[in-house]
């Protein structure tokens, strides 16, 4: 057996190929490997910034969703002032109204109940006018002679004070 046939022993091309295998593994340390670690660095901050501002992004919006939560029950809570204000006017305007209407329903009530007093008390002034006259009238056509009205102008007075009363008397009545 030779030297050279020997596999595991070292010869020429071992040294060569060691010393090309060390530059190459120089030349990459020394002018690949610093910027690939380089961009390497650049991308993981990137990333991390990505991160930070993924979370900021996110503790902004819990914020908002928050403030949006206060807002709307903010709203909420005037929408109830808003309607319970609105039912007060309501009612307000309501128990103003009916007392407006009971008010004016009073003064027609009153307002009728004296024209009906006064046209009672017309009637009865005309009935009295001319209820002399008509008796008298009708006296004449039952005796069937003339009669003299001032002579009996008594008569024809307390008749017609009774009609008064008895109007008066109605009148009193119809008001209770």
């Amino acid at each position: 057996m030779t030297i050279a046939g020997i596999f595991l022993l070292p010869n020429g091309t071992f040294f060569v190929e060691l010393i090309v295998l060390l530059v190459i593994l120089f030349l990459t340390t020394k002018y690949i490997v610093p910027p690939l670690r380089k961009a390497m660095d650049e991308r993981q901050e990137e990333i991390q910034k990505s991160l930070q501002a993924a979370e900021s992004a996110r503790a902004d919006a819990a914020a908002a969703d928050d403030e949006r939560r206060n807002v709307l029950d903010e709203a909420r809570a005037q929408a109830r002032d808003i309607v319970t204000q609105a039912n007060a006017t309501a009612d307000k305007v309501r128990e103003d109204a009916t007392a407006r209407a009971q008010t004016e329903y009073d003064r027609i009530v009153a307002n009728a109940d004296a024209e009906v007093a006064l046209a009672r008390q017309r009637a009865v002034d005309e009935a009295a006018a001319q209820l002399g006259t008509i008796v008298m009238g009708v006296v004449e056509r039952v005796i069937g002679r003339e009669v003299d009205m001032n002579a009996h102008q008594d008569l024809l007075d307390e008749a017609v004070g009774a009609l008064r009363s008895s109007a008066a008397a109605g009148e009193t009545g119809a008001q209770g």
